[in-house]
């Protein structure tokens, strides 16, 4: 069984800074690409980031691009998703996630979830 683990959130002010980490079982973590998501209250889960299984390959919702990046450490199991210049409005429950395929560049579908970890923005 794969198991996902979110951790990093908490609160913060406005312009400030958060570093998500995703901390993954199982030795073929490297071969999945995985994709970041959030959940506000009353909302529907959205995309946020995605990364290749490889790191070669990022891709990022239009409402976080240029402050939020996505990135990997196979040999910690581990993807993170640094998020700076927050919002009020980027307040959520974050989850990471795994690419059903293996070998992928694209995330289409996710088969593994974490735990989400609340962030939480104010103004």
């Amino acid at each position: 069984q794969v198991q996902l683990v979110e951790s990093g959130g908490g609160l913060v002010q406005a312009g400030g800074s958060l570093r998500l980490s995703c901390a993954a079982s199982g030795r073929t973590f490297r071969r999945y690409a995985m994709g970041w998501f959030r959940q506000a209250p009353g909302k529907e889960r959205d995309f946020v980031a995605a990364i290749s299984w490889n790191g070669d390959n990022t891709y990022y919702a239009d409402s976080v691009k240029g402050r939020f990046t996505i990135s990997r450490d196979n040999a910690k199991n581990t993807v993170y998703l640094q998020m700076n210049s927050l919002k009020p409005e980027d307040t959520a429950v974050y989850y990471c996630a795994r690419d059903a395929e293996v070998g992928g560049y694209y995330p289409r579908s996710y088969d593994y979830w974490g735990q989400g970890t609340q962030v939480t923005v104010s103004s």
